[in-house]
């Protein structure tokens, strides 16, 4: 697993071991980053559920102003910080300031937080069939700017609707163990 554009292109990033943490494939990510386009230059973006942080550092190479980290578990938040200290030199940021990570779970967060332009989540997918609309309702939308996005990775096998955004784009494979992600914007009301 690497950064796949940017200025870190090439940087490989560590993720812990076992079946805790599912990384988000560079295949998905470079498909993700090529629909977002130029979105992405100059944004504030959240990586949820972040695990390696692979979204948000993508982002970050890719020319993105700044963001945020959200991870709970203690072998992935090992990897992240690493991760970030790697992408951020290669960067050529000074510090990581702009892009904090917060030890805590998703349902921590509310609006003070954001607004964000870019919103990556990347949640297990065990939670998504049963949480993810509570956890979008009231974890997520409050964080994302007028014309934000957010983009969700979850089973190809599902289509998740959720009320007042549209699913703008479907990238990845249908099945159920295939990695899709969809990207979503409010509906203009």
């Amino acid at each position: 697993m690497r950064i796949t554009g940017g200025k870190a292109r090439g940087i490989p990033l560590k993720a812990p071991g076992g079946q805790a943490t599912r990384p988000a494939t560079d295949q998905m990510r470079e498909a993700v980053f090529s629909s977002l386009g130029t979105a992405v230059e100059g944004a504030r973006v959240a990586d949820l559920f972040a695990g390696t942080g692979a979204y948000g550092l993508e982002a970050m190479s890719r020319g993105a102003a700044g963001g945020l980290f959200v991870e709970n578990s203690g072998d992935a938040l090992a990897c992240l910080r690493g991760n970030l200290e790697a992408v951020a030199k290669s960067c050529g940021l000074a510090s990581t300031g702009e892009w904090p990570v917060l030890a805590c779970k998703v349902y921590a967060l509310d609006a003070t937080q954001g607004p964000f332009d870019l919103v990556f989540v990347d949640p297990p997918y065990a939670l998504i069939e049963s949480k993810i609309q509570d956890i979008f309702r009231e974890n997520i939308s409050p964080l994302v700017a007028a014309e934000g996005r957010v983009c969700l990775e979850m089973p190809g096998a599902l289509t998740i609707e959720f009320p007042g955004w549209e699913c703008v784009r479907r990238l990845g494979k249908s099945g159920k163990d295939k990695p899709s992600a969809g990207i979503y914007r409010r509906i203009d009301e």
